[in-house]
């Protein structure tokens, strides 16, 4: 399907908002990896492409093992992940998916168990991130394919 629109190029100002966003959420603390992880997970669960193609390429770029990735929407069968990683997608779904759940009680305490006060609020604030960038690209569709990390390690 052919982009709508540049978001960037026509709202300068939002996106700078968005960035900056970014910015506080990839510095406050938490392991970029679980970071990308939880990303990719609402990526899939939004069903934007662009970004599914764009975190999938930085954790790769980290040195994530390829099954990592292709499990990561079955990671609650799959046993190559950490608890933390575990609280981190059990919130980040029921986040993403807040109409239909409203954030359990169970996922609060999974999270608590995993993550102090302000790592939790963080932890929201990127899943509020990726949510916000996965609305705009699907809305607007930005094209998928092209995406390459400037990133290495992590």
């Amino acid at each position: 399907m052919p982009p709508r629109l540049s978001y960037a190029r026509v709202a300068p100002g939002a996106h700078k908002a968005m960035l900056a966003l970014e910015h506080y959420v990839n510095e406050a603390g938490l392991e970029p990896t679980l970071l990308d992880l939880v990303r990719l997970r609402a990526s899939q669960i939004n069903g934007c492409a662009f970004c599914i193609d764009m975190h999938w390429k930085d954790l790769r770029a980290r040195g994530e093992r390829e099954e990592r990735l292709y499990m990561l929407d079955a990671w609650r069968e799959a046993s190559f992940y950490s608890d933390r990683e575990r609280a981190a997608l059990a919130w980040a779904e029921a986040v993403t998916l807040v109409s239909e759940s409203q954030v359990p009680d169970e996922v609060f305490a999974q999270a608590k168990e995993q993550f102090g006060d302000a790592e939790l609020v963080n932890l929201t604030l990127a899943v509020a991130a990726i949510n916000s960038w996965n609305r705009l690209n699907v809305s607007f569709r930005t094209e998928a394919g092209k995406y390459q990390p400037t990133r290495q390690g992590g």
